[in-house]
């Protein structure tokens, strides 16, 4: 049962972030912390978000816009260790507990018209946050779409530079779960096993990408949002 499981939410999230560019590891995460430990769940995501982008960014790169690119991997380099030493100190429970009350009211904010304009301090400390994010739960998504969302990006700016920078942040970051956390057999196998399934969502998902208009794209992303938070609200409780 477990396995079935495991192959629905790998291929639902490589649907996702194939078709919305931020969608795996913020579908996935949680629902990969009930069937794995959290350092395996981190690395399995961190191991499959990083096959995704480098499938994609080939046919995404004129959509990547380089200069909020640049300014995002200045930001998650300064946010990376503190996201290892919160994975390290801190209970993961307290982790989903305090993300999940942050994708919320962020949420929230942006479904009541919240907006901001888009400045390069702003670049640098989302990135920043999401470096952080990702270290510690694997999961740089949600500050990069609550701010793009904020700005009006436009749907294709977001997928190509959100996936872009993905392919950074994926890599270094992995690259310091493993030498910092540790790692095992079960990430490596699982990993393996999910990559075809990967394949097929990513396939999916650009037949998907060209159906989804700006409006849709905005709802989509609010119910996301919102799913997350409160799905780690509840498992924080447990």
């Amino acid at each position: 049962m477990d396995i079935i499981i495991f192959v629905f939410i790998v291929l639902l999230a490589s649907v996702l972030q194939t078709s919305t560019g931020f969608g795996f590891s913020i579908l996935a995460t949680p629902f990969l912390l009930l069937l794995f430990e959290p350092r395996e769940a981190i690395q399995i995501n961190l191991i499959l978000s990083l096959i995704i982008s480098l499938a994609l960014i080939s046919k995404i790169r004129k959509d990547i816009d380089f200069g909020i690119l640049k300014r995002f991997v200045i930001g998650s380099i300064i946010g990376l260790p503190f996201g290892i030493a919160l994975f390290k100190i801190l209970d993961i429970d307290k982790l989903k507990f305090g993300i999940s009350l942050i994708i919320l009211m962020l949420t929230l904010l942006l479904i009541f018209k919240f907006r901001m304009n888009q400045t390069k301090g702003r670049d640098l400390l989302v990135g920043g946050i999401s470096g952080s994010l990702t270290t510690s739960i694997g999961m740089p998504g949600p500050p990069l779409l609550l701010y793009f969302s904020g700005t009006d990006t436009q749907k294709e700016t977001l997928r190509g530079t959100t996936l872009a920078f993905y392919l950074f942040i994926y890599l270094v970051s992995l690259l310091i779960q493993v030498l910092f956390a540790g790692t095992n057999q079960i990430v490596w196998i699982s990993s393996g096993l999910a990559i075809p399934i990967v394949f097929l969502g990513l396939f999916l998902g650009q037949i998907l990408f060209k159906f989804i208009n700006q409006g849709i794209f905005r709802l989509f992303t609010y119910a996301i949002l919102l799913f997350t938070g409160i799905y780690l609200l509840l498992e924080s409780w447990k």
